[in-house]
């Protein structure tokens, strides 16, 4: 299979085009573009070391602590880190509780439908 070759303004246009549109992710901004998804990902992270911008979007993983800030600094960062983790846990807890109860539902639903069919 033939190894595809792209110009380096190709390339510059799709990072391009995938950075200015947050809403737009790497499948789809790839399908549009007719590359493949982990293409796109490797001219952006290559984009973004290049410029010496973060390589990775917001993922929701730790970070490394910058090694600049003072230890008052660092703590101040981690107490508003574990604030909005705490947010987000209560936020997907109360998520899994409704999807609990629609699944609790669907299963009446399923057992008052299964007994009233007589084939």
């Amino acid at each position: 299979m033939p190894k595809n070759t792209y110009t380096a303004q190709f390339k510059a246009d799709a990072v391009h085009l995938y950075e200015s549109h947050p809403d737009l992710g790497y499948t789809k901004a790839a399908e549009d573009l007719g590359i493949a998804r982990g293409t796109l990902k490797t001219w952006v992270r290559q984009d973004r070391i290049k410029r010496g911008a973060p390589t990775q979007q917001s993922t929701g993983s730790a970070q490394m602590p910058d090694p600049e800030l003072s230890a008052e600094q660092r703590l101040l960062q981690a107490q508003a880190e574990n604030q909005a983790l705490r947010e987000r846990n209560k936020t997907l807890e109360s998520a899994n509780s409704v999807l609990a109860e629609e699944r609790d539902i669907l299963r009446k639903a399923t057992k008052y439908f299964a007994a009233e069919t007589n084939w």
